[in-house]
């Protein structure tokens, strides 16, 4: 189409509802090839072939996994389900414990996404005192990398004998996710100049040519809600503004969103204290090894893989439990 690249934003807008029909359109294409082809070999084996029985079974194995992922895209039917994550994570209290775990949540969650294929992006990265993370934010940049990983918001609590601890007793550490969608605008939000406080200053880092030292990290107040967005991953104060900009209509958009679905439902807000009954999802690592959420039941003993990353059960756990449906066990 003549000048439709003119407007690159707009363009990249329908790019990418263009990919998100294409998805549908290839799944219900490929279900429907394993059903022609099952029946196919049914006739086959019907006449005695074993080689056609067996490849029949194979063929309902995969029928079956299409179909669950399938399932899994309708129940991913919020509006907002198929824009992009922004993932802000922070320690809880605890010192050099929390900020260790926060570390710990900020590679299991960047390596499940980078395992689906999304792009992840650091907006900004505060050091613990001793290890660790205080806090960080990050986009992640895919089809519906919202609806999926907006599962991981709340408190999260792990169990383990402390690295930290010379006397090699166990600790009990909180760290919580807040994840948010990237909306463009599209959706009004409002934001008056007045009901907003600018900060600049120096950015810091663990060192390295990629770290920026001028005054160019921004720091975003928004009064009314108190809420604070920081970005300084940009190497310009213009660009640092505008991407903290981006998180702070994320932000409130889902804020205004957790008001209405709490108008509706008697739900725990998303965003408990950081501490004791709290929690949505326990990792304990001794004298057991266990990861339970406490909200769909769901559970695995391999939580090293699910630290690696492996949180794909509890996400579609959590699709079924928000909608009523029933919790798979593992």
């Amino acid at each position: 189409m003549e000048g439709f690249w003119d407007d690159a934003d707009g363009a990249a807008k329908i790019q990418k509802e263009k990919s998100v029909l294409q998805t549908v359109v290839s799944t219900w294409t490929e279900l429907k090839d394993y059903y022609d082809e099952f029946e196919v070999l049914c006739e086959f084996a019907a006449d005695g072939d074993e080689a056609s029985a067996q490849e029949a079974n194979e063929i309902v194995d995969k029928f079956l996994g299409a179909f669950s992922a399938a399932e899994q895209k309708v129940l991913l039917s919020d509006e907002v389900d198929p824009n992009n994550a922004i993932v802000n994570i922070n320690a809880g209290a605890g010192g050099t414990e929390s900020c260790d775990w926060a570390s710990m949540l900020f590679r299991m969650l960047t390596r499940w996404a980078e395992s689906k294929g999304f792009k992840v992006q650091v907006l900004d990265a505060q050091d613990g005192d001793s290890a660790g993370l205080k806090s960080a934010t990050f986009t992640v940049t895919g089809d519906f990398a919202y609806g999926l990983m907006k599962s991981e918001t709340g408190v999260h609590r792990l169990v383990r004998i402390s690295p930290y601890d010379s006397a090699a007793r166990r600790h009990t550490s909180f760290a919580s996710v807040f994840v948010s969608p990237e909306v463009d605008d599209n959706i009004e939000i409002d934001i008056q100049d007045k009901d907003l406080r600018i900060d600049v200053y120096r950015s810091g880092g663990a060192g390295g040519q990629s770290v920026n030292t001028t005054d160019s990290a921004v720091r975003i107040t928004h009064l009314p809600t108190n809420t604070v967005v920081t970005c300084q991953n940009e190497r310009s104060q213009l660009q640092n503004k505008i991407q903290a900009m981006k998180v702070l209509r994320s932000r409130l958009y889902e804020m205004e969103m957790e008001k209405k679905r709490a108008a509706l439902a008697e739900q725990e807000a998303n965003k408990s204290e950081i501490g004791w009954g709290a929690q949505i999802r326990s990792y304990v690592l001794h004298p057991y090894k266990l990861v339970k959420d406490h909200r769909t039941t769901f559970e695995s003993g391999n939580a090293e893989k699910v630290l690696d990353g492996d949180l794909d059960g509890f996400m579609d756990a959590f699709l079924r439990w928000s909608v009523g449906g029933d919790n798979k066990e593992e």
